[in-house]
């Protein structure tokens, strides 16, 4: 048999649901009861069944990648424990009961029900296809996580550079393991600079035992404007004299955009103004903008200005 992941037509890095969703169009363009006139129909339905046998059960599947099972669910290896097919999947057992017809044939062969694939192809049918075989595979897997002693592979230690734009917009971004395997790394809410997330069973593979798992370091990429407090975010902002002087609307630049605030007359360099919610995002909401004012002198000597400074000097000494 074929690679399953090509079978199904997704790649090493498709989710549980991109892999459930690949079957279930497969399973419903080939289905013999739908192609009568396609004598090959039957092969390609089988052939989509035993794929979706391995990676539809998440043990399976972790087996195969790590090489020790082959497309068929049979062991590469001989002599060690666990090398056997895994528990749970979409076993033939699993659909008794969903026939499509006394003519079909292959793992969802058997009797016609009230609800056959030949009479209604839709939607209802697989939900319940799917719920059953779902409900097998978590079980199977919830038994073999309780076994005693169970043996586990190595750890992996990864680095995850990001920006403070990808963390306030929760960003995904692809990362290679120490393993070789492309994994996708969606940034959690309340992240820190240097905190250490455990990704379970990515790490190192080791025949007869659980896989590792993956420590990702999180590293903070340096901004030019902010500087981060917690799920704050610190800013520097210069501001016209004659803004500080006589107050006004001025603009604030934020990880989303600039956003526009009204300061008041006479402010003076060093008084900081809270902006509600545009900080990094949190487990309990975002965090705040603090922005920090400073006054800008003009870059060309004003006359006037340079007057009104040497009579307020003149006065002060008087």
């Amino acid at each position: 048999m074929r690679n399953p992941y090509d079978v199904l037509g997704v790649p090493r890095t498709a989710s549980e649901a991109d892999i459930k969703k690949a079957f279930r169009k497969l399973a419903k363009t080939y289905h013999p009861d739908s192609n009568k006139d396609d004598p090959k129909a039957k092969d390609k339905f089988a052939e989509v069944n035993s794929a979706y046998e391995i990676l539809g059960d998440a043990g399976k599947r972790a087996q195969f990648d790590r090489g020790e099972i082959d497309a068929e669910g049979k062991p590469r290896f001989t002599g060690f424990e666990g090398f056997g097919g895994g528990r749970g999947g979409a076993r033939p057992e699993d659909f008794a009961g969903f026939g499509f017809g006394s003519g079909s044939s292959g793992p969802f062969g058997g009797g016609r029900s009230r609800r056959g694939f030949g009479a209604d192809p839709g939607e209802d049918f697989f939900s319940q296809i799917f719920e059953n075989a779902f409900r097998s595979s978590g079980e199977g897997m919830r038994q073999e996580r309780g076994r005693p002693n169970q043996q586990k592979g190595g750890d992996v230690s990864a680095t995850l550079t990001v920006t403070l734009e990808e963390i306030a917009s929760e960003a995904k971004k692809r990362l290679r393991l120490p393993t070789g395997r492309d994994v996708d790394v969606v940034i959690p809410k309340g992240v820190a600079d240097g905190q250490v997330i455990r990704l379970r069973g990515l790490g190192q593979g080791a025949p007869g035992a659980d896989p590792g798992d993956a420590l990702l370091t999180i590293k903070f990429t340096p901004h030019e404007r902010f500087t981060v407090e917690g799920q704050n975010l610190r800013l520097r902002l210069p501001v016209e004299i004659e803004e500080a002087i006589l107050g006004g609307a001025v603009r604030i630049p934020t990880l989303t955009g600039a956003v526009e605030m009204t300061i008041p007359p006479l402010t003076n360099s060093g008084r900081t103004f809270r902006l509600r919610g545009k900080g990094l995002p949190g487990k309990s909401g975002p965090g705040d903008l603090l922005a920090t004012v400073e006054i800008k002198l003009p870059d060309i000597v004003d006359e006037d200005l340079m007057d009104y400074a040497r009579k307020r000097r003149s006065a002060k000494a008087k």
